[in-house]
């Protein structure tokens, strides 16, 4: 279910189209090896239901940053590749990635118990 914010504002119509939980990791995957079949996603995003997958990318796609090109019709096989429109948040995602680096620390190695 994909919620809008319903605001007319640049920021809040940018989130309704890219501001769902994992949207930006799929995009991010998209720019890091190009074209992805289904099944990368899957493996490559840990913790992401199919449900969940198949979900974003169809918002992705019906909303224009992603297309669906079927390369096997027998069973139909499809990837998946950044329109114009979603390489267009190339640099955004790339601001993100820096403002991440700086400001959002990695998750603890250890178990969280202090000696």
């Amino acid at each position: 279910m994909v919620r809008e914010y319903g605001q007319d504002c640049p920021v809040a119509r940018a989130l309704d189209l890219v501001g769902e939980r994992w949207t930006l990791l799929i995009l991010r995957d998209l720019f890091l090896f190009g074209a992805r079949r289904y099944q990368d996603f899957l493996d490559n995003l840990e913790g992401m239901s199919p449900s969940t997958l198949a979900q974003r990318l169809k918002a992705l796609e019906d909303n224009g940053l992603v297309e669906r090109r079927f390369y096997e019709q027998h069973p139909p096989r499809a990837e998946y590749h950044l329109t114009r429109k979603g390489r267009d948040l190339g640099p955004v995602l790339k601001t993100l990635k820096t403002w991440g680096d700086r400001h959002a620390r990695p998750p603890s190695s250890d178990s969280g118990v202090e000696a």
